[in-house]
């Protein structure tokens, strides 16, 4: 028999799930950054579930997205495979550490909300900066020969492995900036493509490391994918309807003031 109240208990997730995935749909940016301090501070989720959680749902939806970057080629590989040289070895590191190393575990949620607090509002900045970056790579041809800046796309991988396995924050509008940054002449569209490609692997290594920490609540797992593939799938088909100018500031905004309220409650 089904547990109705079990099911019930989860509509709240379900329905924040929802409300993520259409902003996701709607402004291409924001999954992460908003997903996990929503479950901690309004659904009282422990940061390291809500971390863990959140990675594995992030690889089930980058996944549906990087594949379709792919077919339509907007993935430079060789830009990915460097940052993950960084990220995934700095991941498995950082697991490796949280795993086998004694620690305190009302520190490590500690750490967990102090990180989040740094990268929730340098998304937020990054979330503003991102259509202006987008819009100066729009006309941007493809660099011929390989990649440069090489080093600095593996280091900066590493940093992105580091951020986004401790506070699944990181791998969105943070990653898309940065590459914009390093690749003035890829045109956005790779750009993005490139990022979304990376993020699948990486949240992929890293949400495995934390269920096998036990960090992973399969139920809200459950109810967030079921609220998010519509809201997301809405989210697509009226992005355009509001002004962009408007809902950037407006997430920026709201990822601040979940910064906030991760440091006070």
């Amino acid at each position: 028999m089904i547990d109705l109240s079990g099911v019930i208990a989860l509509l709240p997730l379900a329905g924040a799930g929802f409300g993520v995935g259409f902003l996701v749909g709607l402004t291409g940016v924001g999954g992460g950054a908003l997903m996990t301090p929503l479950l901690i501070s309004s659904f009282g989720v422990p940061p390291s579930v809500a971390v863990g959680t959140d990675l594995l749902y992030a690889s089930v939806t980058k996944t549906v997205g990087g594949w379709r970057h792919h077919v339509q080629e907007n993935v430079d590989w060789p830009i990915v495979l460097r940052l993950a040289m960084g990220s995934l070895p700095a991941s498995i590191i950082l697991l490796a550490i949280i795993a086998y190393v004694p620690l305190d575990t009302e520190a490590m949620a500690g750490w967990i909300r102090y990180g989040l607090a740094f990268a929730l509002p340098v998304s937020a900045v990054a979330i503003v900066l991102y259509p202006i970056m987008m819009k100066s790579h729009a006309n941007g041809k493809d660099p011929e020969g390989p990649p440069q800046h090489a080093a600095l796309t593996v280091l900066f991988g590493a940093a992105l492995g580091l951020l986004v396995t401790l506070t699944s924050v990181g791998a969105g509008a943070i990653g898309v900036v940065v590459l914009a940054l390093l690749f003035p002449a890829l045109p956005a569209k790779r750009i993005v493509g490139s990022d979304i490609a990376h993020a699948v692997p990486l949240t992929l290594v890293a949400g495995a490391g934390h269920l096998g920490l036990g960090h992973v609540d399969f139920g809200i797992l459950a109810a967030l994918l079921v609220g998010s593939i519509p809201g997301i799938l809405l989210g697509t088909r009226l992005a355009g309807v509001a002004p962009d100018w408007l809902l950037r500031p407006l997430l920026a905004i709201t990822l601040c003031y979940a910064a906030y309220a991760l440091l006070t409650k």
